[in-house]
């Protein structure tokens, strides 16, 4: 008898386990059915991109004293131009980049850094907590200017009057504002072109402003300013405008005018303002996919004796016009460019003789890759 209820006990609390082990299982099963799915954050993603340059440029003065622009310094020589890469990390609302150059190019750029240091185009973190305001801390580009550093982000190979004085980077603060078809950017920074003041003098910081509006699709204006106290003392205020409009898929054009105006310290006071300035426009040409063509006119006056008139005895102005073709395929695009310089006076180009004249012509190839 006591074996027999020993055997029903068992097999009862055998069923209630049973019982339990189901019912747990179901429960289970109707809370995974129920419950809500978990949002996936997406991860930070890392760009890469970068570009390498080089180009053969022929003086037909055989000279190097008629190139007075940025980059192509150089006669009758295959010239390296600039290795680059760029690495963009983006997160929800915080952003790096560390955008490295290596190369004559990025040397000439980075002019007043010295050792590794030249190596950096660009450094920054950038802070978004909304979708219309972004902040950013570091090196950058400047906002002045249509044209731009890298070589694969401009159609002419050689550079402007108005790039090659300036400015070329700013190292601060800014925070960009964005409202429908309009954009603004305020800043304060080092003095132009100074990731690190010189010892010993003036560090008083510079403004940076930029307005910017999209007036259709295909219309765009950007009003920029960069003023300041420099090292030296001087004051310097720089008013540029950029607009851009494309025309059909097959034309666009670019303008861009500049005024930088400088007051210099005597001892006692800041002098009168003496300024440079120039304008240049740009018309754009894509007749195939694989085929361009870009004319660039550039006016360029430095009447004050303060920028390429500065060793002459009198001021004067540049007339530039550069004809550039654009063969793509790929990431890769071969420039051949023609260039003709005229100033108004004989005071900043040489013949072949070594003497005096008012115009200066070369002509140079350039291979460009970007990945």
């Amino acid at each position: 008898m006591y074996t027999m209820l020993q055997k029903y006990f068992m097999a009862a609390i055998g069923l209630l386990s049973f019982t339990c082990s189901v019912a747990q299982t179901a429960s289970v099963s109707m809370d995974t059915a129920t419950a809500a799915p978990v949002e996936e954050k997406p991860a930070p993603v890392l760009t890469i991109t970068g570009s390498v340059d080089a180009y053969y440029k022929l003086d037909f003065a055989k000279t190097t004293a008629n190139s007075l622009t940025s980059f192509t310094q150089t006669h009758n020589a295959f010239s390296l131009g600039m290795a680059s890469v760029k690495f963009e990390h983006k997160g929800d609302k915080v952003s790096a980049v560390a955008d490295l150059g290596f190369g004559p190019r990025a040397k000439d750029f980075a002019y007043t850094d010295n050792g590794i240091t030249q190596a950096v185009k660009q450094l920054y973190v950038s802070y978004a907590p909304a979708d219309w305001l972004k902040f950013t801390i570091g090196t950058w580009g400047t906002h002045v200017g249509y044209e731009l550093l890298d070589p694969q982000l401009n159609r002419n190979y050689s550079m402007s009057y108005m790039f090659t004085n300036g400015p070329f980077s700013h190292t601060g603060l800014k925070a960009e504002i964005s409202k429908d078809k309009h954009g603004f950017m305020i800043g304060v920074a080092n003095a132009t072109d100074f990731r690190i003041p010189p010892s010993g003098q003036i560090n008083k910081k510079f403004l940076l402003a930029q307005y910017s509006f999209a007036a259709s699709d295909n219309v765009k204006i950007y009003l920029n300013y960069v003023g300041g106290q420099n090292p030296d003392t001087s004051k310097t205020s720089q008013f540029d405008a950029v607009v851009t409009a494309k025309v059909s898929d097959k034309f666009n054009i670019g303008f861009n005018a500049t005024s930088n105006s400088t007051k210099f310290w005597d001892g006692v006071k800041n002098t009168d303002a003496l300024s440079w300035g120039g304008a240049a426009l740009y018309m754009n040409l894509d007749p195939k996919p694989w085929f361009g063509l870009t004319l660039r006119s550039e006016l360029f006056s430095d009447k004050k004796q303060l920028k390429p008139f500065a060793a002459a005895t009198d001021g004067g102005s540049i007339f530039a016009t550069t004809l550039s073709a654009n063969f793509k395929t790929g990431g890769f695009t071969f420039i051949p460019e023609l260039r003709l310089d005229n100033a108004n006076k004989n005071v900043l180009f040489v013949d072949k003789d070594g003497v005096g004249t008012k115009s200066a012509t070369s002509f140079l190839i350039a291979a460009v890759y970007s990945f």
